[in-house]
């Protein structure tokens, strides 16, 4: 996804001087016809593809962070050792390379044979069986095949899509930017070709822990000796008069997309219930379209509560400048097939209503399981939930986060993704800390917001540069500590925050 990278910079076949790449530095050249980036750590220099594997991002303007390569725009994280791709978003490797250094030069050679995956891991469970085909799931099973592991592999998913790139729904594929060939994070081939069993359009209804099996609504069960949860969350569904019209719509799948999709091609005007960043994205992408967009919402500032009044004015002044216009301070009373009345008896026309106010962790499955739940599935450091051997990840997971100290749920993206490959290891019998610091990123029109760490409360903000130069960071404070950083065009900062929380 996103366009390729241009060549630029020195032929590294011809070599560079060793001297002009300092210790801990990136240099981004080409060989071969490709886009390649140096790196230097002491006396080893690596050679490894310069463009990131999930949105191609230009990692030459990343972060070097021991042996290892951080993507500028989303945050992936790659070895440079092996090229593997060691934390989401990107899930397919980096390409490395032969490196020669001779007479006070580097070279760059051949392309290495990509890694084989390594032996199977002792005492390897015979059968996994993972709930949830979405962003955890699906990176908790490639993840296992990535590491060796060669039992049997299940994945069930209520949707009937395969796993997709989810974030594109409300952002480039529903504003038509995108076709949808850009979707599905891989080809249907793959998961056979790896041995991964995808049951599409099944729902778990039951969990026996004691027999270890999952039931399936059409009475199927499926053994399991591990268990990964992966649920991820519904919709909050609103319960009003007209609620449930056809031109109505709320946005998680990808039949829900195609939905709106599909209604955009005649609707003049639309109103987007809710001012989240789903609802805040899904305005964006329809104005795409040349609708006519009206966003009502009970808050007195767009994401207000999690971004900040002053971020949060600012996006209203973006969605504003598009020709967007906001109704704050109330609520939908009723919908009926030509407008939405609000409280305040205000009546906005509209041929298309989406809804988006919110998602709730899809935990009843957990509940009836015996699980411990409060607010969410409640798991350890290595996501294991209350019932050993049944692990959680994703939307539903409520951890113990060592840089907020706080036990958190979160509902984004690359945080699922992350969790499905850690777990997808302690599945393995690895007993890895889930400790990657929480990361998501929304976009609305020309402005990309980063945001790293977690802040449900804070003390005070420290704002640097100008947003309406869209050159600006927000510092979270709470507890006298950064513990969150908002960005807009600023990504080293936003990595070297990352960095920052890491490490205490």
């Amino acid at each position: 996804m996103g366009g390729e990278q241009k060549l630029t910079g020195p032929d590294l076949s011809e070599g560079v001087a060793l001297d002009d790449l300092a210790d801990g530095k990136l240099l981004t050249g080409h060989a071969g016809g490709e886009a390649v980036l140096l790196a230097r750590r002491g006396d080893d220099v690596f050679a490894v593809g310069a463009t990131c594997t999930h949105y191609s991002g230009p990692l030459g303007e990343g972060l070097l962070v021991d042996d290892t390569v951080r993507c500028p725009w989303h945050h992936a994280c790659f070895d440079l050792r092996t090229g593997a791709p060691l934390r989401a978003p990107a899930l397919n490797p980096i390409a490395c390379y032969d490196v020669t250094i001779e007479d006070g030069r580097v070279r760059v050679g051949a392309r290495k044979p990509e890694a084989k995956a390594p032996a199977s891991p002792p005492k390897a469970p015979a059968r996994v069986v993972i709930v949830g085909a979405g962003a955890a799931g699906h990176a908790a099973a490639e993840t296992l095949r990535r590491e060796g592991y060669r039992g049997e592999l299940v994945m069930i998913g209520a949707d009937s899509a395969p796993p997709v790139d989810r974030p594109n729904l409300s952002k480039d594929y529903l504003a038509g930017n995108a076709p949808e060939d850009w979707l599905p994070l891989r080809p249907t081939e793959f998961f056979a070709e790896h041995n991964i069993t995808l049951l599409l359009g099944a729902r778990v209804t039951s969990i026996d822990t004691g027999r270890k099996q999952v039931v399936l609504d059409d009475g199927r069960t499926e053994s399991y000796d591990k268990l990964l949860l992966a649920t991820g969350a519904e919709p909050v569904k609103l319960d009003l008069p007209g609620g449930t019209l056809p031109h109505v719509h709320y946005l998680r799948t990808l039949a829900d997309c195609r939905a709106i999709i599909a209604a955009a091609a005649s609707a003049r005007r639309a109103v987007v219930i809710g001012s989240s960043f789903i609802g805040l994205e899904v305005a964006a992408s329809l104005r795409a379209r040349k609708i006519e967009v009206d966003i009502v919402s009970p808050d007195d500032v767009p994401l207000g509560k999690v971004m900040g009044p002053e971020l949060g004015a600012f996006i209203r002044r973006v969605h504003e400048e598009h020709g967007v216009k906001f109704h704050l301070g109330t609520r939908p009373k009723s919908i009926d097939a030509q407008s939405v009345t609000l409280e305040n008896g205000e009546r906005l026309s509209a041929d298309l209503v989406v809804i988006g106010v919110g998602v709730r962790p899809a935990v009843s499955l957990a509940e009836k399981a015996g699980l411990k739940t409060d607010r969410g599935v409640l798991v350890n450091e290595y996501l294991e939930t209350s019932s050993p051997g049944v692990f959680a990840a994703g939307d539903i997971a409520r951890w113990p986060d060592p840089h907020s100290g706080e036990r958190i749920r979160v509902e984004h993206w690359v945080v699922a993704e992350r969790q499905g490959q850690t777990a997808a290891r302690n599945l393995l019998g690895r007993r890895e800390k889930f400790d990657a610091v929480p990361f998501f990123w929304s976009a609305h029109y020309d402005v990309g917001i980063n945001y790293v760490g977690h802040a449900s409360k804070w003390d005070r903000l420290e704002i640097e540069g100008s947003f309406d130069d869209h050159n600006a960071a927000v510092c979270y404070i709470a507890g006298g500590r950064p513990v969150a950083l908002a960005t807009i065009y600023r990504d080293q900062q936003s990595l070297q925050f990352e960095r920052t929380l890491e490490t205490g």
